[in-house]
């Protein structure tokens, strides 16, 4: 075997320069596409706060985007989950058009009043966009995955303002229990780049704030821990229940446009009877969360009425509406753990995505960005108890299992791992 001409440190300065500059170009288009959608999906959430009769609309504004999805994107419909398979068994180039068809069905989705979030917007423009990359640079299915990759991660660093975070969920969210740290760098710069982009065209992200985190002790770490079961028990019931709800619309309404249509209609009747509080991002109510006590039943009304909205065919994410949910029952959770309403909405918030995602990293990393270095220990625990808890389910269906999370008994040591 020869050996290299040069050291190895500055055989690799040209995949620096190479990487560098692509996930400079992936930040710029991610993190613009980004903040054009935040500020579209502002103006849409005042719109209809303005006009709340806009509600009963709903049902047709959910019939016109699955009307538009049948006709324009069947080949996209897939969303994150066609990404995460690009990335395990490249194939072909995502089509460009997933992107604005996903950005308005969100929009439309959001002005009308579906509960559905932004983070899948985010990840799915943030990853098509990249893609188109492909060709111009002639990348090969190694480097393509890598793309893609760093393209999730500028997406949801950019719509959620936590770069750190967001690069290790697009290395965390492929499989359950492997990283993938080849494209470790490319998804840091991009990440990274993506969220100054995104801050540079004025996007302001929400801030939440702890007014205290208690100190480390027996009773305080026994608590979270029996808080991040619980938290991780209701990210797996999600997932699950939000899988449900689509197989049982598809198996019974053929007609994909109908879909939407009818839980349009559910959702509208349902405003009527309880109000706006679980429609839309819900970020007031997220906010409330770390400053009073709310009613106990908070995290139940947005959990059904995300299932219900995603369900039935509504475009947008999952993780927003996982953050109300987490928070709200961490604050129903907190007199009965004797912590602060705080400290436990914020485990909350960053728990119950960590088990219904499947990514207790990056979940751990968000917590430390959006609440400060001291919730750092208490998140860590929080989210890797609840990714234990939740299971081998989550939100993505393309997410593989490359490592089960624990040893099994004996008698199901033998069953294979879930797909």
């Amino acid at each position: 075997m020869k050996s290299r001409r040069y050291p190895e440190q500055i055989a690799l300065l040209p995949y620096i320069g190479k990487w560098t500059f692509i996930a400079g170009l992936i930040a710029l288009l991610s993190g613009t596409a980004s903040a054009f959608f935040l500020f579209a999906l502002d103006r849409a959430t005042g719109w209809r706060e303005a006009h709340r009769w806009i509600i009963w609309l709903l049902p047709l504004a959910g019939f016109a985007v699955g009307w538009v999805y049948l006709k324009l994107g069947s080949s996209v419909e897939a969303g994150n989950n066609l990404l995460i398979d690009e990335i395990h068994d490249p194939k072909k180039v995502v089509p460009l058009r997933m992107a604005p068809l996903v950005l308005i069905g969100t929009v439309i989705s959001h002005l009308f009043g579906a509960s559905v979030g932004r983070e899948g917007t985010a990840v799915q423009m943030g990853g098509t966009l990249a893609d188109q990359l492909t060709h111009v640079f002639r990348m090969r299915h190694a480097e393509r995955r890598i793309l893609l990759m760093a393209g999730i991660s500028a997406g949801f660093a950019s719509v959620f303002g936590t770069p750190l975070a967001g690069a290790i969920f697009g290395l965390e969210v492929l499989a359950i229990g492997r990283l993938r740290y080849d494209a470790i760098f490319p998804c840091m710069v991009a990440a990274i780049a993506a969220d100054q982009v995104g801050m540079a065209w004025g996007v302001h992200h929400t801030h939440y704030a702890i007014s205290g985190v208690v100190a480390i002790g027996f009773w305080s770490m026994g608590a979270v821990l029996a808080a991040g079961i619980v938290f991780g028990l209701t990210g797996m019931l999600f997932a699950k229940s939000t899988h449900a709800a689509s197989a049982f619309m598809k198996r019974h309404v053929a007609y994909a446009p109908l879909r939407p249509l009818i839980g349009g209609a559910l959702l509208a009747v349902a405003v009527w009877m309880v109000g706006t509080r679980y429609i839309g991002l819900g970020i007031p109510v997220i906010i409330e969360a770390f400053q009073q006590p709310l009613a106990p039943t908070d995290f139940i009304g947005k959990f059904v009425f995300t299932v219900a909205s995603l369900g039935s065919g509504f475009k947008g994410g999952e993780v927003t509406p996982l953050f109300y949910i987490g928070a709200t029952l961490g604050n129903a959770l907190a007199p009965l753990l004797h912590l602060p309403f705080a400290m436990l909405a914020g485990l909350g918030f960053v728990a119950v995505f960590a088990g219904a995602a499947n990514t207790p990293l990056a979940s751990t990393i968000m917590a430390i960005e959006l609440f400060g270095p001291e919730i750092g220990p208490y998140a860590a625990l929080a989210c890797v108890v609840a990714y234990l808890f939740s299971g081998h389910a989550g939100i993505y269906r393309a997410q593989k299992v490359g490592m089960l999370k624990h040893r099994l008994p004996p008698v199901a040591r033998d069953r294979k791992p879930p797909a």
